[in-house]
């Protein structure tokens, strides 16, 4: 896996939820196939010790840290936005959590092309700011 040492040019930025890592992966890995650089939160240097435990575990031990004054928390986030900052476009792989949906928000902010993958089945207004949107991922990847 890679980690993210210094800031580097990547065509995407993979978002996803935690518990649904797999889908996430395989979706990293099937881009990088076809020969572009991405960003996945799931191989940062903060959370490649964190890749092997259970999903459901490893995210209920994360969300009962003190998010704004511990240091592995900010450390995720200055990665993250480092990742984001630097890839042109945005991937937010539903099922997605509160997380995605802020660095959704944050590149159509920084004026990145914003793309879903997954059905969104309810109305949802803010939505509107992906650039495409595909219900599967094989029908995202067809697309690249």
């Amino acid at each position: 896996m890679s980690k993210l040492s210094s800031p580097q040019h990547y065509d995407f930025f993979i978002s996803g939820r935690w518990r649904n890592r797999d889908k996430v992966l395989d979706l990293t890995n099937k881009v990088r196939e076809k020969g572009y650089a991405v960003y996945c939160f799931l191989e940062a240097s903060h959370s490649t010790h964190r890749v092997q435990e259970d999903p459901e575990s490893s995210m209920q031990a994360f969300e009962k840290l003190d998010w704004r004054n511990d240091p592995y928390i900010k450390d995720v986030f200055h990665n993250d936005m480092t990742g984001e900052k630097n890839s042109d476009t945005f991937v937010m792989l539903l099922p997605a959590g509160k997380s995605c949906h802020v660095e959704a928000g944050v590149a159509y902010g920084l004026g990145k092309k914003c793309i879903l993958i997954g059905e969104q089945k309810e109305a949802e207004s803010l939505y509107l700011i992906f650039d495409e949107i595909y219900p599967t991922i094989d029908d995202f990847l067809e697309a690249i």
